[in-house]
């Protein structure tokens, strides 16, 4: 087909703009399902979880030693013990078939149920035993080592809530209860698209013009590190015919991420199709790199429109996608780590662009990593990276900056 001619962006938005702008658009999702317990780590609880019965569910030795009543051990010490009379022993998982009185003590093993008429525990180093005589050197109160019932958790009690993300501990106070499966909220689905004539699946023969597709595999994963499901599509060629087919294809997923064909050449067609079949809501940033960035709806699901380039593909992706992804998926925001080190060289900004540069760690010195945005090396040799604002031209070697690493 015959292609359209260059077309200049009219204006790129600045970088916090842009980041109000994906804000509002992006409403966390409201689709739920039940997942099984050993399956729902990092997901977000999506109905509360009350208690039906106590934790524990019966009171319990604290330690290994001997139940008591606690009144038979006032006084004891190792000049002058209490003896009483041992009538059995408890271990975990026993049913206790007796009770115990005043004189009398029963062996229990640690997390074994407490006998009726028992309200301590002594510890076993504590005491000594001869035959069924068991002196008792130190005195007990009531309820010392013993874990009362309910004293965990109380039957009626919520335990975790709407909204709740599911980590080790939480998942352990759902199997305390015995939650074999809970309801949490789906995690999105995104569709993945490259775009591009000289587009291939790797592990295929190169041929003249082609490379082989990163984008595709580096966001797929920065998906899945961000609570979605990546969905990938058939990298769609530069024609209006197959880009409508493509961009029909996937709008029933929460989120599209189209890369490359965003910017303003003749055959950066993606944006043409975009314009028609939904609403551009911005295109062109004021950021290095990733300038010809693109986001908007396709009817009730959003899009970034990401640059073909790896390095400012990704660098984006980590910008604005990820947080717009865990904000759809109800996840808290990336606890970001930083360190503050002196850049190794001097570089120079664009002003007028917030630029994200790339930096190695060594040494205890932050190197600039950035070669170009079409290397992806840029990102994958990189710890992390430093923001330039947009009206600095440049930044001294010595000056001390902020590092946000990448893991």
């Amino acid at each position: 087909m015959t292609g359209t001619r260059m077309r200049p962006f009219g204006r790129t938005i600045p970088l916090e703009d842009a980041r109000v702008i994906i804000d509002a658009a992006i409403q966390p999702i409201t689709r739920t399902v039940r997942v099984p317990l050993d399956s729902a780590l990092g997901r977000v609880l999506a109905s509360p979880i009350i208690a039906q019965a106590d934790v524990p569910p019966f009171s319990r030795a604290g330690m290994d030693g001997y139940a008591v009543q606690a009144g038979d051990t006032v006084g004891a010490t190792r000049a002058s013990a209490r003896t009483l009379d041992c009538i059995g022993q408890i271990f975990t998982g026993d049913a206790p078939a007796f009770a115990i009185g005043p004189g009398q003590c029963v062996e229990i093993a640690t997390g074994a149920p407490m006998p009726v008429g028992a309200d301590a525990v002594v510890m076993v180093e504590e005491t000594f035993r001869a035959g069924q005589a068991v002196q008792i050197f130190s005195a007990v109160t009531a309820s010392q080592n013993v874990g009362r019932q309910g004293a965990d958790i109380r039957s009626g009690q919520t335990v975790l809530l709407d909204g709740d993300l599911l980590n080790p501990s939480r998942i352990g106070a759902a199997a305390a209860l015995g939650v074999a499966e809970v309801t949490v909220y789906d995690a999105p689905r995104v569709t993945i698209l490259s775009t591009g004539n000289e587009i291939i699946e790797p592990g295929q023969p190169l041929g003249p013009g082609q490379i082989y597709d990163i984008n595709r595999f580096s966001l797929s994963a920065l998906v899945t590190d961000n609570g979605g499901v990546p969905i990938a599509r058939r990298t769609a060629r530069d024609t209006i015919e197959d880009l409508e087919r493509a961009v029909d294809e996937c709008q029933a997923d929460d989120l599209i991420l189209f890369s490359g064909g965003s910017s303003v050449g003749e055959r950066d067609l993606i944006l043409d199709v975009l314009q028609k079949r939904g609403t551009m809501l911005f295109h062109g940033l004021a950021v290095k790199p990733g300038k010809p960035t693109a986001f908007g709806r396709l009817g009730t699901t959003t899009f970034f429109g990401l640059p073909g380039y790896p390095t400012s593909c990704l660098s984006n992706a980590y910008i604005f996608v990820a947080p717009a992804l865990r904000k759809l998926a109800r996840l808290p925001p990336r606890r970001e780590r930083t360190v503050t080190l002196p850049l190794a060289s001097r570089v120079v900004s664009a002003t007028g662009r917030h630029q994200f540069l790339t930096v190695r760690i060594v040494d205890g010195l932050a190197v600039p990593a950035f070669k170009g945005s079409g290397d992806i090396t840029s990102m994958s040799q990189a710890d992390g990276y430093i923001e330039i604002p947009l009206d600095v031209e440049s930044v001294d070697a010595g000056t001390r900056v902020e590092v946000t690493l990448f893991v």
